[in-house]
């Protein structure tokens, strides 16, 4: 049995006699009465469970899984229970799943990662991972809210923690997901995206400084490449230019079981296209540089080739203001166009994503659109002029012999009262007049219908 005694400071201890007949004392420090009581009934059934090398129940585990590990220390030492195992720290345990991924996944999302990583880690990095709570991801969430970053940026960041959590759910090392129900609008997606004039691209590889510059954009905006992996890993090879299409290789999408698609050669990419063929050196296998494509090999991926920032210097020399999103705003772009001209199933097939994305990421209404919006009427008014002329027709028909019958029409309800059957010739009479009229042989239903009457 353990006694339960209190100190003249008001602090309570616990003693008890264990295996050995060795006497034991875990100190409480200051706490009430009720919880000091509530903890020697614990140490009783944690000293009999030792005593008869038996397992704890249920209930008491569950006790033992929530307490502090300052109680917990103390428990264990005096034998009653297990030490607690080493906690790992959200810092290290998020440091140990990115290395675990950078085998087999592209340095784009390794990077993607590697910045939620960072932020996450400099503000809960040093806390346990198991006491890490749906309060501390909130608080997160918040931080990033003050911080000024886009919506767009929260939402992403929040779905990566939740991975990252997730995968310590399933690894065993907490019960639950902390970021689960931790949710933020990702915005409007159209925010930061640009069209861009046909006149201006053109203006802009006027002013390109070479022939691959120039198709580098071209591709971009004619076509709808992602730049820079699918025009970096484009081909001589990839040219039909029979046919006229290209088969565009994509990193993006390979993992996904479509490492390629086929596109037309639109007729404003086909002059690009035949003026780099013609410089290219004999025996060529790719069509733009192999320096562009070694920086491309770095740690940082495609992100290593550092397109963006010359292409917005040649914009500059163009006289043009550089637009948001530089080169997803050309395949953007390139779709809208493509979308107000073509089914949008057939366009998102040659642009390499499905119509639901394309709507929210890529199609805008263009200017030529509202311009044309001014001057369009809906076919159903036409339809309704034209429905009224045949209408008008028709109420005029002829009888058998030849003469014009002009159909009027009542608003008066029909009254039968009084009205007996008709005769079989006048029944007769009409069915062959209608029948005359409507150039047909009717059911025998129809005709038993109007001998009814």
């Amino acid at each position: 049995m353990a006694s339960l005694s209190k100190d003249s400071d008001g602090r309570y201890r616990i003693q008890f006699t264990g295996i050995g007949d060795k006497r034991h004392t875990v100190r409480l420090g200051k706490c009430d009465k009720r919880t000091a009581t509530s903890i020697r009934v614990r140490v009783e059934t944690l000293l009999n469970a030792r005593i008869q090398n038996v397992p704890i129940d249920r209930d008491t585990a569950a006790w033992l899984a929530g307490i502090g590990n300052e109680l917990l220390d103390r428990l264990s030492a005096v034998g009653l229970c297990e030490p607690r195992a080493c906690q790992a720290a959200v810092g290290a345990f998020l440091s140990d799943w990115l290395a675990r991924k950078t085998m087999g996944h592209k340095p784009t999302s390794i990077r993607a990662w590697k910045q939620t990583v960072d932020a996450l880690s400099r503000e809960h990095g040093s806390k346990a991972l198991t006491s890490f709570a749906h309060s501390d991801a909130e608080a997160w969430r918040g931080a990033m809210v003050v911080a000024g970053l886009r919506d767009a940026t929260i939402h992403k960041r929040l779905g990566h923690a939740r991975q990252f959590f997730e995968d310590a759910v399933r690894l065993d090392l907490i019960d639950a997901n902390p970021f689960r129900h931790v949710r933020h609008r990702s915005g409007n997606a159209g925010e930061r995206r640009a069209y861009v004039l046909v006149e201006d691209i053109e203006r802009a590889i006027e002013y390109a400084p070479n022939v691959h510059w120039k198709l580098l954009i071209a591709l971009a905006r004619f076509a709808g490449l992602r730049t820079p992996s699918e025009p970096l890993s484009l081909t001589w090879g990839d040219v039909d230019w029979l046919r006229g299409r290209l088969t565009v290789p994509s990193p993006k999408t390979e993992h996904l079981g479509k490492p390629h698609r086929i596109v037309p050669m639109f007729p404003m990419l086909r002059p690009y296209l035949e003026l780099a063929y013609d410089q290219a050196p004999e025996g060529e296998v790719f069509i733009f540089p192999a320096k562009w494509r070694g920086r491309s090999e770095g740690k940082d991926g495609w992100g290593g080739a550092n397109l963006r920032t010359n292409f917005a210097k040649i914009v500059r020399r163009a006289g043009l203001e550089p637009w948001p999103r530089i080169w997803h705003s050309l395949r953007a772009s390139c779709e809208s166009d493509l979308a107000s001209a073509f089914p949008l199933p057939t366009v998102t097939k040659w642009l390499g994503n499905t119509p639901s994305v394309a709507l929210r990421h890529y199609v805008d209404p263009t200017e030529d659109a509202f311009t044309k919006a001014q001057e369009w009427i809906p076919t159903s008014t036409q339809g309704d002029a034209n429905s009224d002329a045949k209408r008008r027709k028709s109420d005029v028909i002829s009888d058998v012999d030849g003469s014009r019958i002009e159909r009027t029409e009542t608003t008066q309800p029909l009254d039968f009262q009084g009205v007996g059957l008709l005769d079989s010739s006048t029944v007769n009479l009409c069915h062959s007049a209608e029948r005359e009229c409507m150039g047909i042989e009717p059911t025998e239903s129809f005709v038993q219908t109007l001998h009814w009457f």
